[in-house]
């Protein structure tokens, strides 16, 4: 059968070689001629190409689909390796990362259970202790990698609102009360409490309502109007007040690297108010994690070892290809909590037999083997490698804030921690609001339309600001520059056209 020659065997293995080398030349290539971060297409010119692809007619050719797809994919793709892509948390790729997917798509480990995975399972059981020792959770602590930032925070919140529960029921046995469990759980699940920075990630609300808990139950904490850290002092009010309230704080998050701002959630602060409360303490580090391998900000992370669980993405300051994240919890027992066993995957007798099935502490089943990308950057490479490019976009975040702060046709939201900076055009005195928001958002709107340059926006107290996320080392100082050039003209233009008289004033 014609059929077979496209699968992937011992048979095939020539053709798997030079059509992948055919594939890899041609990204090669594209790679090497983008000259812009975007094309500005807009969905209604590119949608019409796309619906024209006849999928029911196969090319069977591996050359002319790359010739379809560079219409349909490539001449449009937002390319995030280029220096003026500064808009969201996609970082460049390094190269070790890159081979390790490949291996990965070829072999197609699962590595859901050992009989699928083997080698790959103790790889990534590897990496976890690797990460584990350097956020210095203990020997005790444990995780499971997961496919990005929003899933591992689902995850530590499963676990913590389980291990509120958990100890609930002891409470309850402990006073003589005679309740069953789900008793217990009918009672106090209602009650249940998040407490976050209102500055950090949705995922806090979205994993609330995926895990049922009540429409309310995550509380916003004040953060600082200068630095965007959640306050201290509004926190132990918050947990205060829940305590007199009857209202059970199953966890409180803080965030190391927000997504708009960058800010570092004071994490020793924090964790003393944890203790004190007796509660779980979850770091959200997805953007921040890359300080663990910074030659020269490790310390910025200081108090994250005191956690109960932290989520990592190695997809944004670790220069991993999408997806590459992981979970980590300070006490391996807790992940139980989120344990099934099935006797066609993983029956109980392999655990009792210690066969190592990862299924055992994940939400996915199916999972691919995305720590081996990690685990080749670090054997290539190596952590400095990583930290050292790390620090060099924090770096040219704070010389962006400087060229920022001396340039009177800018404002800026706050002096960085990481690698992102929150600045809007500074309309004329006496323009109104909403026309000043108009222009900055023509400003990046234009930006994205012209492809010159990719910048995200924002909302900060009201207002529309402008936003760069710095994660590529080979942006300039002179191609921060010359994108706020274009910022800036951008809005001036909007201004002129629609608040002439504010400013002729």
């Amino acid at each position: 059968m014609r059929s077979r020659s496209h699968l992937l065997n011992s048979v095939t293995a020539e053709r798997y070689h030079r059509e992948v080398s055919i594939t890899t030349a041609h990204v090669a290539r594209k790679l090497a001629s983008v000259k812009r971060p975007f094309t500005g297409v807009t969905p209604q010119q590119l949608a019409p190409v796309v619906e024209g692809v006849d999928l029911d007619t196969p090319l069977d050719d591996t050359a002319a689909a790359l010739e379809e797809l560079e219409e349909v994919y490539l001449r449009d793709a937002v390319w995030f390796h280029h220096p003026r892509y500064l808009a969201h948390l996609n970082c460049p790729l390094v190269i070790p990362a890159v081979v390790g997917e490949a291996v990965m798509a070829a072999v197609n480990s699962s590595l859901d259970t050992w009989d699928q995975s083997a080698g790959g399972t103790l790889m990534e059981r590897r990496l976890i202790d690797w990460t584990v020792e350097r956020v210095g959770l203990g020997a005790d602590a444990d995780g499971i990698f997961t496919s990005g930032g929003s899933q591992s925070n689902l995850h530590a919140l499963l676990l913590a609102r389980e291990e509120a529960l958990r100890l609930a029921a002891e409470r309850a046995r402990a006073a003589g009360d005679a309740a069953d469990p789900v008793a217990v759980r009918a009672l106090v699940q209602p009650t249940l409490r998040i407490l976050t920075s209102e500055v950090s990630h949705f995922s806090i609300e979205k994993s609330a309502r995926i895990l049922g808990l009540a429409p309310d139950a995550v509380i916003n904490v004040p953060a600082d109007a200068e630095t965007r850290r959640m306050s201290p002092e509004a926190l132990s009010e918050e947990l205060e007040r829940c305590a007199r309230a009857g209202e059970t704080v199953m966890a409180v998050v803080a965030t190391a690297g927000t997504t708009d701002f960058g800010s570092i959630d004071p994490l020793p602060r924090i964790a003393a108010l944890c203790r004190q409360y007796d509660t779980w303490m979850h770091v959200d580090a997805a953007y921040g994690c890359g300080l663990l391998v910074s030659p020269t900000r490790r310390h910025l992370l200081d108090g994250i070892e005191r956690a109960d669980s932290v989520t990592m993405d190695f997809h944004k300051s670790f220069f991993q290809p999408v997806s590459s994240s992981a979970v980590l919890v300070r006490d391996r027992t807790a992940l139980g909590h989120s344990t099934f066993y099935a006797d066609y995957l993983n029956p109980e007798r392999m655990a009792e037999n210690a066969i190592p099935n990862q299924v055992d502490k994940s939400l996915q089943t199916t999972r691919r083997f995305d720590a081996l990308k990690l685990w080749l950057t670090l054997r290539i490479m190596g952590p400095t490698a990583i930290g050292e490019l790390f620090d060099e976009v924090v770096d040219r975040a704070f010389e962006g804030w400087r060229i920022l702060e001396a340039d009177p046709r800018f404002e800026v939201a706050t002096r960085p921690e990481l690698s992102t900076l929150v600045f809007r055009y500074r309309a004329a005195p006496g323009t109104p609001h909403a026309v000043a928001d108009a222009a900055n958002l023509q400003a990046r709107e234009a930006l994205a339309a012209s492809g010159e340059a990719v910048i995200a926006s924002t909302v900060v107290d009201g207002r529309h600001w402008l936003k760069f996320t710095l994660l590529n080392p080979m942006t300039s100082l002179e191609d921060i520059s010359a994108v706020l050039d274009l910022a800036a003209g951008y809005a001036e233009r909007h201004l002129a056209e629609h608040a002439p008289a504010v400013l002729g004033a």
